[in-house]
């Protein structure tokens, strides 16, 4: 299992079963470093961070395997850069950037 933290529509139960076919349930923590911001795109306006000296946002660590990584990969499309980041609890997550 690898480690996702999320902050926008991948927090939505529904997003989730229709990209990878399951629920999952979130753990809290907090992205430092990092400011929250928008990017307007045809279908829509989307959730997307910047890093940030002194800033964090807000988010969840989902537990996902690889396979439904690559998936979300799909999702998020080349608008985002899935980089590694380290969490205020410790832990180190992907994240959509």
């Amino acid at each position: 299992m690898v480690l996702l933290f999320v902050y926008g529509t991948l927090q939505d139960p529904v997003v989730q079963e229709r990209i990878i076919g399951r629920v999952v349930i979130g753990t809290p923590d907090t992205l430092e470093g990092f400011f929250k911001s928008q990017m307007s795109m045809p279908e829509g306006i989307y959730p997307l961070v910047i890093p940030r000296h002194g800033h964090e946002v807000a988010g969840l660590v989902l537990e996902v395997t690889e396979e439904e990584l690559r998936r979300m990969d799909v999702y998020e499309t080349t608008a985002y850069r899935r980089v590694r980041v380290p969490l205020r609890s410790g832990r180190e997550s992907w994240v959509y950037a």
